[in-house]
């Protein structure tokens, strides 16, 4: 829920330490409720952001790059390196059980 309907919304960290199906769900939702609305994401996850029309890489507070999703994998290692960790990270899982003692 959008607690007030603005032209502009900001979200900050909005799906940090979400397990990854309720991102999911998260996300379809935001799409839906920011139609037609300029929206600034604050994001450390760049599943959240990868749609995006412009992406701003920051690093030790400087700008460090801005693009596509696309336009950076390509041309930002930076952006590269923490889409790829997002990546491996998605692949983690727990073992259903633990060895016996």
């Amino acid at each position: 829920m959008i607690l007030k309907d603005t032209p502009i919304v900001i979200l900050d960290e909005a799906t940090a330490a979400i397990d990854p199906y309720n991102e999911h769900l998260i996300q379809m939702a935001l799409d839906s409720l920011t139609k037609e609305k300029t929206v600034i994401v604050i994001a450390h996850n760049l599943k959240a952001i990868r749609n995006a029309d412009s992406i701003v890489v920051m690093e030790d507070g400087r700008v460090e790059c801005r693009g596509s999703h696309d336009d950076l994998l390509k041309t930002s290692r930076l952006y590269r390196e923490m889409f790829d960790s997002r990546i491996d990270a998605d692949r983690w899982r727990l073992k259903e059980e633990a060895k016996a003692c």
